[in-house]
């Protein structure tokens, strides 16, 4: 497992197809603060509660110039019917899927021995240098309000 990477540093750049088959950049953000949200897997409780608190904000999230990414080691197809299942619409959800976990590999949160990212907030500000870093228990679903109040 790479290091964890820490408040101050550059982010990680990273290229990924989200729920509907489109490319996502970390570029695509400039002068925008990001939020990414991982999350171990789809189709577990904890991770849906994650990505529907992301979508429930979203017009916070758009006040505070900032753009919310849920991000987990699942496939194009399996993100298009979890966020259609979860009424998900507005949050992009990116596939970690291939090479499998790459950018929770480059942020140092890739658990290698079960195949999938810690459960982490990163933030990002509008230079996409690194603000904050929370990784929680697998089971212990992160505060929406931590993270919006880190973001104002």
């Amino acid at each position: 497992m790479q290091q964890l990477i820490k408040t101050g540093d550059e982010a990680r750049a990273f290229k990924l197809k989200d729920q509907d088959d489109k490319e996502v950049q970390l570029s695509d953000f400039q002068g925008k603060k990001v939020l990414l949200s991982f999350h171990p897997l789809a189709w577990t409780s904890v991770c849906a509660e994650q990505m529907k608190a992301l979508e429930a904000h979203k017009d916070q999230f758009k006040s505070l110039n900032t753009v919310p990414l849920g991000f987990s080691v699942d496939s194009v197809p399996c993100k298009k019917a979890w966020a259609k299942e979860l009424g998900i619409e507005s949050t992009r959800l990116l596939c970690d899927f291939w090479p499998h976990g790459g950018v929770a590999t480059a942020y140092g949160i890739f658990r290698e021995r079960f195949g999938f990212s810690e459960r982490a907030n990163i933030i990002l500000d509008e230079n996409h240098r690194v603000r904050f870093v929370k990784v929680y228990p697998i089971k212990e679903l992160p505060d929406i309000e931590e993270v919006l109040q880190a973001l104002a």
